[in-house]
């Protein structure tokens, strides 16, 4: 398992789709998931802080969980097929819960754990983005490299929570 990070939560142009991006740790790795409306609101105020008077369904749960004496301590990605991502809760005593892939990231920003991604899913949908320094002495990024760079890059664009009202 690779340990990775939310960076954010971003629209790809142009379906308007919402996708939270995952970048590796100690790598240049990022894996993009396709989310829905919901989840990407959800995400995107637990990462900015925010929060609601009353607990989102996120916040219930994680409420829950901690009343009945339990904590979620890592969030696993552990499968992607057919573009559908699989998560994991991982609790303190070892238990596992199968979740969405979205669901289990809004959890883990909620809960301040650990977020970690199988390796076969970092091969299968992690896409390399690095910085090119002037002067450095790299071959230049074939036309394929050069067009998924473009295409991700355009889902880098910062959201705000606004954006994601009904």
């Amino acid at each position: 398992m690779i340990e990775v990070e939310i960076v954010g939560v971003r629209i790809e142009l142009p379906s308007n789709q919402p996708l939270v991006l995952l970048r590796e740790i100690h790598g240049e790795r990022h894996v993009p998931i396709w989310i829905g409306t919901p989840e990407a609101s959800a995400i995107a105020l637990a990462q900015q802080g925010v929060v609601p008077p009353r607990p989102m369904t996120h916040d219930l749960l994680i409420d829950v969980v901690e009343s009945l004496g339990h904590s979620i301590v890592s969030v696993n990605i552990v499968a992607v097929e057919d573009n559908i991502f699989y998560g994991q809760l991982q609790f303190e005593d070892g238990t596992t819960v199968s979740s969405r892939a979205s669901d289990a990231l809004a959890l883990a920003l909620r809960a301040k754990c650990r977020i970690w991604c199988a390796d076969s899913v970092m091969d299968e949908a992690g896409v390399r983005i690095t910085e090119h320094d002037e002067g450095e002495d790299t071959e230049p990024p074939t036309v394929d490299e050069e067009r998924e760079l473009r295409r991700f890059r355009e889902f880098l664009d910062d959201v705000e929570p606004e954006d994601f009202d009904g």
